[in-house]
């Protein structure tokens, strides 16, 4: 069995490219597989992160194209074991701030930003 995970939000975005450097850098993502147009543009990308359950994380994304989702429209949630570090590290990267590191009333210490696109992406520790 691969170690990739079994679920893959899937993105659109205006501008792929930059929506993969702003997840590499600001959320820990590593490309897995980016593949690109005859003119360089990306037409397809993976990313994977670890996760702190051992299991890893994935997404994919895109070009906008007809009949897609509008670019904006996903939530998505990570689970990591330093919310406030990785909170620190997109904001540097420039990230939205929708909500600063907090404790959840069911034990799980998270926070949630916005990406260029407008998606929201929350990240938490993970509760017992």
């Amino acid at each position: 069995m691969s170690d990739l995970p079994g679920l893959w939000p899937s993105l659109s975005s205006p501008d792929p490219r930059a929506l993969v450097t702003f997840l590499t850098s600001a959320l820990d993502f590593t490309e897995r597989a980016v593949h690109t147009g005859d003119d360089g543009a990306i037409v397809h990308a993976e990313l994977v992160r670890p996760g702190s359950t051992g299991a890893p994380g994935g997404v994919m994304l895109g070009p906008t194209h007809d009949g897609c989702r509008p670019p904006g429209g996903a939530a998505v949630h990570l689970v990591c074991d330093d919310p406030d570090a990785l909170f620190a590290r997109a904001v540097a990267t420039g990230a939205t701030v929708v909500h600063a590191p907090f404790d959840a009333e069911y034990g799980s210490r998270l926070f949630e930003i916005a990406d260029p696109d407008g998606s929201h992406w929350s990240a938490g520790t993970w509760y017992e």
